[in-house]
C-alpha cells in the first residue's frame, strides 16, 4: 500500500506551479525533480516533477505534464503517493490504525481507533470513545506519544477537553454539594 505524500492544494501563477500540502518528513528526496509520481485517483496521473522549491513556509512544485493554469486547476485535491520509505519511520497505513485500543498514558482504555482523517493543518485520528462519542484527536507526536501496532494500541496525551468523556475515574462521587460554573458542568473542571 501507498502513503500520501502530498496533497495538492491551490494553483499559484499562469505556468501551473502548485502549492502542496506535504506529509511526507523528507519532501526534497521524495518529491525531487526527476521523480515520477502515482496519484489518488489514478487517472489524475502519473506526474513528473520538473522543480520543487519552499517560499515562506509553503511548498510549490510543477509538473511535466502541468503546462498552464487551467491543467494545475484540475489536480487541486489530487493526492502524491508512494511506497513507505526507511526514513518515515512513523508511517502507519490507515488500515493498520483502524481497531487499536486508545489508551491514556495510565493505562485507561478510552476508546477505540475508528479511522485517520487529514484534515488542512495535520491527520486527526477518529476516536469512537467507550461513552459512543466520536472525538478527532490530532494525530501529532505531542497528543500520540506511541503508536503500538503489534501491542494493539495508540497511548494519548490529550489536553483537557479534547475528549468527550473526562479523564478521570468514573466511580468518583459527583455529589460534593459544590455548584460548578454552569448547569452543563456535569461535573467537568479545568483543573487536573
Amino acid at each position: 500500500m501507498d502513503l500520501t505524500l502530498a496533497r495538492i492544494g491551490a494553483p499559484r501563477g499562469l505556468r501551473g506551479d502548485l502549492r502542496l500540502d506535504v506529509r511526507t518528513d523528507s519532501p526534497r528526496d521524495r518529491l525531487a525533480a526527476g521523480t515520477v509520481l502515482r496519484t489518488a485517483p489514478a487517472e489524475a496521473g502519473p506526474l513528473t516533477v520538473t522543480s520543487l522549491r519552499q517560499e515562506g513556509g509553503s511548498w510549490y512544485v510543477r509538473f511535466a505534464e502541468v503546462t498552464d493554469r487551467t491543467a494545475a486547476e484540475a489536480l487541486t485535491g489530487v493526492a502524491l503517493v508512494g511506497p513507505p520509505s526507511e526514513a518515515e519511520e512513523d508511517a502507519w497505513y490507515p488500515h493498520e490504525l483502524v481497531g487499536l485500543a486508545a489508551v491514556l498514558e495510565d493505562g485507561t482504555e478510552v476508546g477505540r481507533v475508528e479511522g485517520l482523517e487529514h484534515l488542512p493543518a495535520h491527520d486527526v485520528l477518529v476516536v469512537r470513545e467507550r461513552t459512543g462519542e466520536r472525538s478527532l484527536v490530532p494525530f501529532v507526536r505531542a497528543i500520540v506519544p506511541v503508536v503500538d501496532v503489534p501491542g494493539g494500541r495508540v497511548v494519548l496525551d490529550p489536553p483537557g477537553g479534547l475528549l468527550a468523556q473526562p479523564a478521570v475515574d468514573e466511580d468518583v462521587d459527583d455529589d460534593d454539594g459544590l455548584d460548578g460554573d454552569g448547569p452543563d458542568d456535569a461535573g467537568e473542571t479545568d483543573e487536573r
